[in-house]
Formats: structure tokens, sequence, C-alpha cells
């Protein structure tokens, strides 16, 4: 397969030459979408060896994830995989995201991070329980880990994804989309990096509610 990794990013230049570094030790293909970034995110990424593509303007995960998709897709991808900027995601689980695609038995992959749930701070598995209820509710879709941004899709899903929000409720809404397109659904177990830094990151209580709300719109119209 031809894997493109998407890495979405906003002023996440203390991390992310470092996570695309590491990214490019097990595939060579690095999108890092700069989202208006104001702290050089951009031109750190592409000194570590990614392809940026920026936004002039701050857009939100939703509309960089969907840049990024394009972009990948743009270049001939078989694969896709999404993962963050804060490096709170491994790259060596990404031989293990992807393999079941490779075998023909998934079109969209989620890594999650509860299968070491008891190392997870509390409020994140709050937040996390609170959305998988969520998507549950709107869309019909179980899942372990809604909110993860390490994911591995399918070039021919990829191109049917209809993807309408700008920010975090992309994560709920790209299940949503594979729920209606009837896509083939798997979870791999992935490790999970916490540091201050990238517990910093991430829905709050605000921005949960936030998504929450987006979600519901996105649900009704």
């Amino acid at each position: 397969m031809r894997t493109v990794v998407i890495i979405p990013a906003y002023n996440e230049a203390q991390t992310v030459a470092e996570v695309v570094r590491r990214v490019r030790e097990r595939c060579a293909r690095v999108i890092v979408v700069d989202d208006g970034s104001r702290d050089g995110t951009g031109e750190l990424a592409r000194g570590a060896g990614a392809e940026v593509v920026r936004h002039a303007v701050n857009r939100g995960l939703g509309a960089a994830l969907g840049t990024g998709i394009a972009a990948a897709l743009a270049r001939g991808a078989t694969c896709i995989v999404t993962m963050d900027a804060d490096g709170q995601h491994d790259p060596t689980d990404i031989a293990e995201l992807i393999a079941p695609i490779e075998r023909g038995g998934a079109d969209l992959v989620i890594g999650t991070r509860w299968h070491h749930a008891a190392t997870a701070p509390l409020a994140r598995q709050l937040a996390n329980r609170t959305a998988n209820l969520v998507t549950r509710v709107l869309f019909g879709v179980r899942c372990s880990d809604t909110q993860s941004g390490f994911r591995a899709i399918a070039r021919a899903a990829a191109e049917r994804l209809d993807l309408r929000t700008n920010r975090m409720e992309v994560s709920s809404e790209i299940l949503a989309e594979a729920a209606r397109l009837r896509l083939r659904i798997a979870e791999v177990p992935i490790q999970t990096i916490y540091t201050a830094y990238s517990l910093s990151k991430g829905q709050g209580l605000v921005t949960g509610a936030k998504t929450a709300w987006g979600l519901m719109l996105r649900r009704m119209f």
C-alpha cells in the first residue's frame, strides 16, 4: 500500500518536528496541515521532512483533516493515517493500525487508547465516555474511543467521506459517515504518551460541550 500520514497542527512548534522525524522512520510520506499557526509550526515541520499544506487562518481540526485527506488522495495514497501533532501517539503503532486494511478486513481503523484506561487521567476518561455516548445516541455507532485522532482510512472509504464540521466534532463525524456508508470499522489498541504538554491539548468541559452541540447540528441537518 501507499500510506500517507496526515498530521493536522495548530501552534505545535514545541513538538511537531520531533513527531515528523519519528513518523518518517516508519512512513516516507508525511503531510502536515498547518492550520494557521503563528509560531513557525509549518517551517519546523518542513525542516523535519514533511510536506506542508497551510491554511491562511485557523479553521479547526475538521477543516485541517479535510484538507489533509484531499491532499493525500491527490498524491495517490491508498491508505491514509491521521495522527496528532502533540506527541501523544507512538509512530511504532502505525503498522498495527494499517494491518486490518492491508488484510482487506476493514475500511476504517480506530486506534483506541483505553486498553490502558487505568493510566489515563480521570478527566480524559469521563470526557471520552461522554463523547462515546453522544456518538452512539446520535449516530448509532459503538466505538470505545470515538475521539481518537490516530486512525487509518482506506482510499475507497476516504473518497466517499462527506465531512462538513470544521472543529473537534469531526472525530465523531467520521464514525457517523462510516455508519452511513456502511464501512467496516475495526479498533486496534494503541499506546498513549501522556505529557504535561499533550494533556494541555484535547477536550475540556467547554470544548466538549461545543463538540456535542456541533454533533447535534450535524445530526439534524
